[in-house]
Protein backbone atom coordinates (compact mmCIF):
# COMPACT_ATOMS: atom_id res chain seq x y z
CA UNK A 1 0.00 0.00 0.00
CA UNK A 2 1.60 3.35 -0.93
CA UNK A 3 1.85 6.12 1.51
CA UNK A 4 3.98 9.17 1.77
CA UNK A 5 7.57 8.34 1.96
CA UNK A 6 7.73 10.86 5.37
CA UNK A 7 5.86 8.59 7.21
CA UNK A 8 6.63 5.48 5.63
CA UNK A 9 10.76 6.76 7.24
CA UNK A 10 8.78 7.98 10.34
CA UNK A 11 7.23 4.20 10.71
CA UNK A 12 11.00 3.13 10.22
CA UNK A 13 12.45 4.85 12.97
CA UNK A 14 14.71 6.72 10.25
CA UNK A 15 13.81 10.00 12.40
CA UNK A 16 10.21 12.02 13.46
CA UNK A 17 8.11 13.12 10.30
CA UNK A 18 9.75 17.11 10.44
CA UNK A 19 13.19 14.80 10.38
CA UNK A 20 12.04 13.02 7.38
CA UNK A 21 10.96 16.23 5.91
CA UNK A 22 14.79 16.88 6.01
CA UNK A 23 16.17 14.35 4.80
CA UNK A 24 13.66 14.69 1.59
CA UNK A 25 14.83 18.58 0.91
CA UNK A 26 18.20 17.48 1.69
CA UNK A 27 18.37 15.37 -1.43
CA UNK A 28 19.09 11.93 0.90
CA UNK A 29 16.09 10.18 -0.34
CA UNK A 30 15.75 8.37 -3.41
CA UNK A 31 13.01 6.51 -4.41
CA UNK A 32 13.69 3.62 -7.49
CA UNK A 33 17.01 5.71 -8.15
CA UNK A 34 15.25 9.13 -8.02
CA UNK A 35 15.22 12.27 -5.49
CA UNK A 36 12.11 12.12 -4.04
CA UNK A 37 9.95 15.17 -3.47
CA UNK A 38 7.89 16.14 -0.86
CA UNK A 39 4.24 14.52 -0.97
CA UNK A 40 5.90 11.26 -3.08
CA UNK A 41 4.72 8.32 -2.04
CA UNK A 42 5.84 4.90 -1.89
CA UNK A 43 4.65 1.35 -1.44
CA UNK A 44 7.66 -0.35 0.76
CA UNK A 45 6.85 -3.28 -0.28
CA UNK A 46 7.60 -3.14 -4.11
CA UNK A 47 9.41 0.44 -4.49
CA UNK A 48 12.90 0.63 -3.52
CA UNK A 49 13.35 3.03 -0.59
CA UNK A 50 16.66 4.13 -0.07
CA UNK A 51 18.36 6.62 3.11
CA UNK A 52 22.03 7.72 2.18
CA UNK A 53 22.18 4.99 -0.56
CA UNK A 54 20.91 2.16 2.15
CA UNK A 55 17.73 0.22 1.02
CA UNK A 56 15.10 -0.09 2.96
CA UNK A 57 13.46 -3.63 3.42
CA UNK A 58 9.91 -4.31 4.40
CA UNK A 59 10.87 -7.43 5.88
CA UNK A 60 14.11 -5.26 8.08
CA UNK A 61 11.73 -3.18 9.53
CA UNK A 62 13.23 -2.01 13.15
CA UNK A 63 11.97 -2.81 16.24
CA UNK A 64 10.46 -0.04 18.37
CA UNK A 65 11.64 1.33 21.53
CA UNK A 66 10.22 3.67 24.27
CA UNK A 67 11.94 4.97 27.46
CA UNK A 68 11.56 7.28 30.10
CA UNK A 69 14.41 8.81 31.69
CA UNK A 70 14.73 11.24 34.54
CA UNK A 71 17.01 13.69 32.70
CA UNK A 72 19.46 15.51 35.35
CA UNK A 73 20.90 18.97 34.61
CA UNK A 74 23.27 19.66 32.61
CA UNK A 75 22.26 17.02 30.15
CA UNK A 76 21.12 18.11 27.14
CA UNK A 77 18.32 16.76 25.13
CA UNK A 78 19.99 16.22 21.80
CA UNK A 79 21.32 13.20 20.24
CA UNK A 80 25.01 14.86 19.80
CA UNK A 81 26.38 17.79 21.10
CA UNK A 82 29.05 19.47 19.37
CA UNK A 83 30.59 20.94 22.73
CA UNK A 84 31.24 17.38 24.25
CA UNK A 85 28.35 17.67 26.98
CA UNK A 86 26.30 14.22 28.19
CA UNK A 87 22.77 13.94 25.84
CA UNK A 88 20.27 12.14 26.96
CA UNK A 89 21.40 8.84 24.45
CA UNK A 90 24.23 8.55 27.04
CA UNK A 91 21.55 7.70 29.83
CA UNK A 92 20.55 4.63 28.07
CA UNK A 93 21.29 1.05 27.83
CA UNK A 94 24.96 1.11 25.89
CA UNK A 95 23.56 -1.03 22.82
CA UNK A 96 20.90 1.51 22.62
CA UNK A 97 23.31 4.90 22.20
CA UNK A 98 23.71 4.23 18.58
CA UNK A 99 22.40 3.13 15.25
CA UNK A 100 18.80 2.21 16.65
CA UNK A 101 17.38 5.94 15.52
CA UNK A 102 16.27 6.72 19.21
CA UNK A 103 15.84 10.17 19.88
CA UNK A 104 14.29 12.88 22.31
CA UNK A 105 10.28 13.82 22.25
CA UNK A 106 10.75 17.29 22.64
CA UNK A 107 13.36 18.66 24.84
CA UNK A 108 13.95 20.00 28.35
CA UNK A 109 17.16 22.67 28.63
CA UNK A 110 20.07 21.96 29.91
CA UNK A 111 19.32 23.29 33.67
CA UNK A 112 15.93 21.71 33.26
CA UNK A 113 15.40 18.19 35.41
CA UNK A 114 12.76 15.42 35.07
CA UNK A 115 10.31 13.51 32.93
CA UNK A 116 11.73 12.97 28.84
CA UNK A 117 10.60 10.49 26.48
CA UNK A 118 13.26 8.68 24.16
CA UNK A 119 11.83 6.32 20.78
CA UNK A 120 12.78 5.71 17.57
CA UNK A 121 8.88 5.53 16.54
CA UNK A 122 8.67 8.65 14.68
CA UNK A 123 4.69 8.11 14.14
CA UNK A 124 4.79 8.26 18.29
CA UNK A 125 7.44 11.18 18.41
CA UNK A 126 4.39 13.19 15.64
CA UNK A 127 1.75 12.38 18.19
CA UNK A 128 2.99 13.69 21.22
CA UNK A 129 4.75 16.91 19.89
CA UNK A 130 1.89 17.91 17.74
CA UNK A 131 -0.19 20.91 19.01
CA UNK A 132 -3.25 19.36 17.50
CA UNK A 133 -2.97 16.52 20.28
CA UNK A 134 -2.64 18.95 23.29
CA UNK A 135 -0.80 15.86 25.42
CA UNK A 136 -0.15 17.82 28.07
CA UNK A 137 3.14 18.46 30.53
CA UNK A 138 3.24 19.20 33.66
CA UNK A 139 5.80 21.02 35.23
CA UNK A 140 7.15 22.03 39.31
CA UNK A 141 8.49 25.24 39.19
CA UNK A 142 10.18 27.35 41.95
CA UNK A 143 10.19 31.34 40.97
CA UNK A 144 12.67 33.97 42.88
CA UNK A 145 10.44 36.38 44.67
CA UNK A 146 6.76 35.93 46.48
CA UNK A 147 4.48 35.91 43.54
CA UNK A 148 0.95 37.63 43.77
CA UNK A 149 -2.27 35.42 43.13
CA UNK A 150 -3.30 38.55 40.56
CA UNK A 151 0.13 37.83 38.94
CA UNK A 152 -0.78 33.81 38.78
CA UNK A 153 -4.07 34.47 37.33
CA UNK A 154 -2.58 36.52 34.90
CA UNK A 155 -0.22 33.77 33.67
CA UNK A 156 -3.52 31.05 34.32
CA UNK A 157 -5.22 33.66 31.25
CA UNK A 158 -2.46 33.68 28.92
CA UNK A 159 0.00 36.65 28.53
CA UNK A 160 1.45 37.72 24.88
CA UNK A 161 4.89 36.15 24.50
CA UNK A 162 6.50 37.20 21.13
CA UNK A 163 3.68 37.93 18.71
CA UNK A 164 0.88 35.57 19.80
CA UNK A 165 -0.50 35.10 23.44
CA UNK A 166 0.11 31.88 24.98
CA UNK A 167 -2.68 29.51 25.28
CA UNK A 168 -4.92 29.45 29.56
CA UNK A 169 -3.30 26.85 31.59
CA UNK A 170 -3.74 25.69 34.96
CA UNK A 171 -1.76 26.60 37.64
CA UNK A 172 -1.45 25.36 41.60
CA UNK A 173 0.52 27.09 44.23
CA UNK A 174 2.14 25.27 46.03
CA UNK A 175 3.81 26.93 48.73
CA UNK A 176 5.30 30.15 48.93
CA UNK A 177 7.66 32.03 51.24
CA UNK A 178 9.24 35.62 51.13
CA UNK A 179 12.08 34.94 48.54
CA UNK A 180 10.84 31.97 46.60
CA UNK A 181 7.27 30.45 45.04
CA UNK A 182 6.64 27.38 44.32
CA UNK A 183 3.61 26.21 41.64
CA UNK A 184 2.94 23.37 39.53
CA UNK A 185 2.14 24.47 35.54
CA UNK A 186 0.60 22.27 33.26
CA UNK A 187 1.37 23.32 29.34
CA UNK A 188 -0.58 21.92 26.14
CA UNK A 189 1.78 23.84 24.01
CA UNK A 190 5.59 23.83 23.65
CA UNK A 191 6.64 26.88 22.68
CA UNK A 192 10.60 27.23 23.25
CA UNK A 193 11.40 27.96 27.26
CA UNK A 194 8.15 29.20 27.41
CA UNK A 195 8.03 28.94 31.59
CA UNK A 196 11.05 30.23 31.71
CA UNK A 197 9.99 33.30 29.41
CA UNK A 198 6.87 34.05 30.62
CA UNK A 199 8.25 34.01 34.47
CA UNK A 200 10.80 36.44 33.43
CA UNK A 201 8.69 38.54 31.87
CA UNK A 202 6.16 38.58 34.71
CA UNK A 203 9.26 39.51 37.03
CA UNK A 204 9.34 36.56 39.02
CA UNK A 205 12.48 34.43 37.32
CA UNK A 206 12.62 30.62 37.27
CA UNK A 207 15.18 29.49 40.20
CA UNK A 208 14.40 25.73 39.25
CA UNK A 209 12.23 24.03 36.92
CA UNK A 210 10.91 20.10 37.01
CA UNK A 211 9.05 18.21 34.59
CA UNK A 212 6.82 16.08 36.67
CA UNK A 213 4.85 14.25 33.69
CA UNK A 214 3.66 13.93 30.04
CA UNK A 215 0.28 12.89 30.24
CA UNK A 216 -0.81 10.62 32.63
CA UNK A 217 2.64 9.00 32.86
CA UNK A 218 4.97 10.15 36.27
CA UNK A 219 8.52 10.13 37.05
CA UNK A 220 7.32 7.10 40.20
CA UNK A 221 10.43 6.33 41.48
CA UNK A 222 12.59 6.67 38.65
CA UNK A 223 16.04 7.65 40.12
CA UNK A 224 17.79 11.00 38.74
CA UNK A 225 19.87 9.75 35.69
CA UNK A 226 17.94 6.83 35.21
CA UNK A 227 15.96 4.91 32.46
CA UNK A 228 13.40 2.70 31.95
CA UNK A 229 11.25 1.19 28.82
CA UNK A 230 7.66 2.02 28.82
CA UNK A 231 5.32 -0.89 29.60
CA UNK A 232 3.07 -1.94 26.69
CA UNK A 233 0.09 -1.12 29.24
CA UNK A 234 1.68 2.86 28.97
CA UNK A 235 2.74 3.02 25.56
CA UNK A 236 -1.50 2.22 24.75
CA UNK A 237 -2.29 4.70 27.65
CA UNK A 238 -0.46 7.47 25.79
CA UNK A 239 -1.73 6.78 22.47
CA UNK A 240 -5.27 6.75 23.95
CA UNK A 241 -4.62 10.39 25.44
CA UNK A 242 -4.56 11.98 21.91
CA UNK A 243 -7.04 14.54 21.80
CA UNK A 244 -8.34 13.74 25.05
CA UNK A 245 -9.21 16.35 28.21
CA UNK A 246 -7.00 16.05 31.57
CA UNK A 247 -8.05 16.34 35.29
CA UNK A 248 -4.68 18.78 36.39
CA UNK A 249 -3.64 15.95 39.36
CA UNK A 250 -1.13 18.29 41.75
CA UNK A 251 -0.12 15.90 44.90
CA UNK A 252 3.43 15.34 44.63
CA UNK A 253 4.72 16.59 47.44
CA UNK A 254 7.56 19.42 47.70
CA UNK A 255 10.86 19.08 47.28
CA UNK A 256 14.14 20.47 46.51
CA UNK A 257 14.84 18.51 43.20
CA UNK A 258 18.09 18.27 43.18
CA UNK A 259 20.64 18.49 39.86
Amino acid sequence: MAERVQKILARWGIASRRGAEKLILAGRVTLNGKPVQLGDQADPEGDRLCVDGKPLKATERPRHYYYLIHKPKGVVSTCADPKGRSTVLDLLPPPLRQGKGIHPIGRLDAQSTGALLLTNDGNFTLALTHPRYHIPKTYRVWLKGKVPEHVLDQWRQGVMLGDRRTLPTQIHLKTITQDKTCIDIMLTEGRNRQIRRVAEQLGFPVVKLHRLAIGNLHLGDLQRGQARPLTKAEIKQLRSQYNSNFPFHSSAPVREYQA
